[in-house]
């Protein structure tokens, strides 16, 4: 008994963050994606680098406390019997399922995450390198903002020619397209002070606020939890059990002669099931960031349906002090 409570003890005390975090990808989109995982320098590989991820299912990884790195998904991708192939969008360029350490090939969604020793976690999700598919970041079990994040408007569908790839399978950042110093934030315009958004990178931050649209937007676009597991799912506006969208807003956005932007649109939606409403009619001019943000809830408690999880770090610790307090009662 002495030996019990000793170990409960130990474990109550040690900070939430050292149990690390579950990460479950789940895929609402309606045909397959394959996820590519890449670890930074440094961190270790989880158990996979890539696999595929059929319609409606869920797959989950532990990473340990401290981890980093990134997840994207690939779409339109062919493996023959052998495992050998490619995707058409987010390739990882290893000829097979797993990815191996290899990133992404522009354009490509990107969840980037931190994870604490001990303190809190930084996760975003990232259109500096374009985009391929809709993506939402949801943090459980942890404490802190723990605020949703990500794009859950088809880009794909309001691409400007310039950027679209093939007949509309992704949307390429204006540094990718170009490939010029202000687009990509380089050279001389390697400052905030200096490399402001372009008109590309606002359209993304009107259709997407609390995305990276470009590589120094970094107030609008980085959440922080401590001791939380997170779900990463794909396509998350399609249709669920917890959620059903009906909506006729069309935004269309039209670039000025003096190089503004404007976002316009007409119709209204409903979204149920998550508590969320999204109506509107008219114009905005510029990123759209403010009017968008100012009622930001409808990103945030996207439910994502039956995927299997484990103890959050927060239930470990609930279970654990249930079980010291019965202990020290039955002494």
């Amino acid at each position: 008994m002495d030996l019990f409570l000793c170990l409960s003890f130990f474990l109550l005390v040690l900070p939430t963050g050292v149990f690390g975090a579950t990460f479950t990808f789940v895929n609402r989109c309606d045909d397959t994606v394959w996820p590519g995982i890449l670890a930074n320098a440094g961190s270790p590989s989880l158990d996979s680098t890539g696999f595929e991820l059929p319609k409606d299912s869920s797959r989950s990884f532990q990473a340990p406390t401290g981890w980093s790195g990134r997840f994207w998904g690939r779409t339109g991708c062919k493996f023959d019997d052998s495992g050998s192939g490619s995707c058409v969008t987010a390739d990882c360029g290893s000829g097979e399922v797993e990815c191996n350490g290899a990133g992404a090939a522009p354009p490509a969604t990107l969840a980037e995450f931190t994870l604490g020793t001990g303190g809190q976690d930084f996760y975003d999700v990232s259109l500096v390198d374009g985009y391929n598919v809709a993506m939402i970041v949801e943090g459980s079990g942890g404490s802190g903002t723990c605020a949703s994040t990500g794009c859950v408007t088809d880009l794909n569908r309001q691409c400007p020619a310039e950027l679209r790839v093939g007949d509309g399978q992704a949307c390429k950042s204006a540094c990718e397209a170009f490939g010029s110093p202000e687009y990509c934030c380089s050279g001389a315009y390697n400052s905030p002070a200096a490399c402001k958004p372009s008109v590309y990178a606002e359209m993304f931050k009107s259709a997407c606020p609390r995305s990276y649209s470009y590589a120094y937007d970094d107030p609008t676009s980085t959440f922080t939890c401590t001791g939380a597991d997170y779900t990463v799912t794909f396509c998350p506006s399609m249709p669920s059990q917890k959620s059903s969208k009906d909506t006729s807003y069309t935004p269309t956005t039209t670039t000025n002669g003096d190089g503004s932007m404007t976002v316009s649109g007409s119709g209204s939606g409903t979204e149920t099931g998550s508590g969320m409403t999204e109506s509107g009619s008219g114009s905005e001019s510029g990123s759209g960031s403010e009017a968008m943000l100012a009622n930001g809830s409808w990103l945030a408690g996207l439910a994502m349906g039956d995927s299997t999880r484990n103890l959050s770090p927060s239930t470990l610790r609930f279970a654990l002090i249930t079980s010291a307090a019965l202990s020290f009662f039955y002494l």
